[in-house]
């Protein structure tokens, strides 16, 4: 087993929450360190679809210290968010040791004992920055293991030609369904479910609007007070080109949820059935925290109580870029740099006046 000296603070991740944390944490005198999962630079991004944009120009796309370069009008393609994020890392030299799969965490002290296969590290404070990509959730249904079509959930989807021909079953509400709905059925026959109706935004209002209502939320709650915003949250659907396109084409129609699969599609409770030759799942993800088990702080939900990013229960660890519960808006580009400051202000002074860690 290889052990490594003791740091103050290690950060497990390697995308755009474990990045602004580590900028923060660099302008302290605190020695820190960051373990990555992924063999290259660029976080979750890596493994979007093929065609991913994100819904707010560069300006409104980074993180705390650097802007994201915009070399092209209009909103940044996935393959520009990863170079930016490897740049960032480059830019600020940050301790960064990848591939490196955390298994589980412990506590042995003061310290967190971090393993990973045959290695080991200890420190004062934990960041946990995984995400979520990791972990699809895909919803059980009845005769779901029976029926014979291909299940795809967004997380390993990456362009529309494999579906070319074939009736495709899109389930899930969110952008994610939405925009892969938008350009598989240019290939294919689809039907879109969702559990309720789908929310469009306006045409005029992208990440931009979201961001700007998410920080008056969070100021609000600072303040103790409550306001009433206009409908739209980061969940509601962006009404981005091939959105726009799709709408044109009148595919944005969805049907309620099924009751349960047949060998060879879906049936309603009414008795209606579908055929299809493939589900593709739009149903989100779940926080990627595995690792914490052994430190007794998951909730029967998978996610850990926390007052603001610090876990209740373990007051030297900390979780950082999960979304609206460890943050307003904290798993954007954007949002992250607000609990990514804030959280290393708080490790800041639980550390003070022991910075040779």
């Amino acid at each position: 087993m290889t052990a490594q000296a003791p740091v103050g603070v290690l950060i497990i991740g390697g995308g755009q929450a474990a990045l602004a944390t580590a900028y923060f944490l660099r302008r302290t005198q605190l020695s820190f360190l960051l373990l990555d999962d992924q063999a290259q630079p660029g976080g979750a991004w890596q493994h979007g679809w093929d065609s991913l944009h994100l819904f707010s120009p560069a300006t409104w796309s980074s993180i705390a210290g650097w802007q994201m370069p915009n070399p092209a009008p209009g909103y940044p393609h996935r393959d520009a968010v990863i170079d930016y994020l490897a740049q960032y890392e480059a830019r600020y030299q940050l301790p960064i040791v990848r591939p490196v799969h955390v298994d589980s965490v412990t506590r042995d002290g003061e310290l967190f004992v971090v393993q990973a296969g045959t290695q080991q590290w200890r420190c004062r404070a934990l960041v946990s920055a995984t995400g979520t990509w990791s972990k699809p959730f895909i919803p059980a249904y009845p005769g779901q293991a029976e029926f014979a079509g291909q299940q795809l959930h967004s997380a390993h989807y990456r362009n529309p030609q494999a579906f070319a021909g074939q009736r495709v079953l899109v389930v899930g509400g969110g952008n994610s369904g939405a925009q892969i709905l938008a350009e598989v059925s240019k290939v294919a026959e689809t039907l879109w479910i969702t559990p309720e109706p789908p929310a469009f935004l306006p045409d005029e209002v992208d990440g931009r609007v979201l961001f700007e209502r998410a920080t008056e939320r969070w100021k609000a709650q600072l303040e103790g007070r409550v306001i009433d915003q206009p409908v739209g949250g980061l969940g509601d659907i962006v009404m981005v080109e091939p959105v726009r396109e799709a709408r044109g084409r009148g595919v944005l129609v969805a049907e309620r949820p099924f009751q349960r699969f047949t060998a060879d599609g879906v049936e309603w409770a009414d008795g209606r059935r579908v055929s299809v030759d493939a589900v593709i799942w739009c149903t989100g993800f779940r926080p990627a925290l595995d690792h914490l088990q052994g430190l007794g702080v998951l909730e029967a939900d998978g996610k850990v109580a926390v007052d603001g990013t610090r876990a209740s229960k373990q007051p030297n660890l900390w979780l950082v870029g999960y979304g609206e519960w460890t943050g307003a808006a904290s798993a954007t580009l954007i949002g992250v740099t607000r609990t990514a400051r804030s959280t290393v202000n708080e490790i800041t002074a639980a550390l003070q006046g022991d910075t040779d860690q």
